[in-house]
């Protein structure tokens, strides 16, 4: 059996508000998926970001999740 499939978007407005490492936008059909990652210092930091933990400094704290069910 052969499929022939014809498909037209037509988009006005698209607003993303976030994307994060692992999400993925997709408009219409695809046959695979490439993942693609880039990271940019474009705020000029030369230091790694410090540890997250909670601190006299820093009171962020982890929170435990649950285990999936």
């Amino acid at each position: 059996m052969n499929w022939c499939i014809h498909q037209t978007i037509m988009i006005q407005h698209l607003k993303v508000s976030s994307v994060s490492n692992s999400s993925v936008l997709q408009i219409g059909t695809a046959g695979s998926i490439r993942s693609l990652s880039n990271l940019y210092n474009t705020g000029g930091y030369v230091e790694p970001t410090p540890e997250l933990g909670a601190s006299p400094t820093n009171p962020v704290s982890l929170v435990p999740l649950p285990a999936p069910t």
